[in-house]
């Protein structure tokens, strides 16, 4: 059963052989066997790769959650509801779990001291089932998805320069003022951004097409820090700095749509106990940063 499922969330028998370390033989033949004794066909082999059938797909979605189920009530029997083990795996964006998810992450483990994390960071959003993923951290708008998600937090965003950068080159008080400035532009996936103000009933519109573009938030930080111009960015990504001084918040009076942070579970599975005792401790860690902000 552990092996059909391993099959069906990587998409191949050489995926979920590496995943369970064992050769793939072992893999074909135990689904093979499986499929003998319900007498049907569960996968579908083509060139492209495998998918289950409709069978396959009803008796994956049983089976995960069976499994699911099953460890979960096996802690209880243990008397370690209290606690959760095994791994967990958790995918962040760099600078955001850098910055607020890593530094508060030894209060989760002291309350799970059979747990084990695994934090797998990246600013592209990864495939989570391919990669075995727990629950993802994700910002911004999320795409017509199936997967399950559930609403974090929500942070307010900014124009942001350094002091510096703004004694030497003026500070903007209207949106279109940043045509005269050095923007730092933040897309991943390329291109220019329109950055959307709005003031009362008065909105303002301006595309940015700066001299620097980044493609991750740690340049993003980097090239603000360094006094090379005006950015965007979630009032997450430097909180510390606004506090400090270090970082000063430019056209104050305009506002910009905030940006909201999503937990993310795979399609398919049962949301784990693990999962969403994580997402409550990420919820409760951004609750009280907001509250000392």
């Amino acid at each position: 059963m552990q092996t059909f499922i391993c099959v069906v969330e990587t998409g191949s028998f050489s995926a979920a052989a590496r995943r369970l370390n064992v050769g793939q033989p072992a893999v074909s033949k135990s689904i093979a066997q499986l499929e003998d004794r319900l007498g049907v066909r569960l996968i579908l082999r083509s060139t492209r790769g495998l998918t289950p059938t409709d069978a396959g797909q009803q008796y994956y979605e049983r089976a995960k959650r069976s499994i699911e189920e099953a460890n979960e009530a096996e802690l209880l029997a243990r008397g370690t509801g209290k606690g959760l083990s095994g791994k967990l795996r958790v995918s962040a964006a760099v600078t955001f779990a850098r910055l607020h998810i890593i530094p508060s992450l030894n209060t989760f483990l002291s309350a799970h001291p059979d747990l084990q994390i695994d934090v797998r960071l990246d600013d592209r959003n990864i495939d989570l089932v391919e990669q075995g993923i727990d629950v993802a951290l994700r910002m911004g708008s999320l795409p017509d998805s199936n997967m399950t998600a559930r609403h974090l937090a929500q942070s307010r965003r900014y124009a942001l320069a350094t002091p510096a950068y703004l004694q030497a080159h003026g500070t903007p008080v209207t949106p279109a003022e940043l045509a005269q400035h050095q923007i730092v532009g933040y897309n991943p996936s390329g291109g220019h951004t329109a950055w959307n103000f709005q003031r009362g009933d008065t909105a303002a519109s301006v595309v940015v097409a700066g001299r620097v573009q980044v493609s991750a938030a740690e340049g993003l930080r980097a090239a603000v820090l360094a006094d090379m111009g005006i950015a965007i960015a979630s009032e997450w990504m430097f909180a510390a700095e606004i506090r400090n001084g270090d970082v000063a918040i430019v056209l104050g009076d305009w506002t910009l749509p905030p940006i909201d942070l999503w937990a993310l579970f795979p399609t398919g599975r049962m949301v784990s106990a693990k999962a969403r005792a994580f997402a409550d401790f990420v919820e409760a860690t951004l609750k009280e940063i907001a509250s000392t902000a």
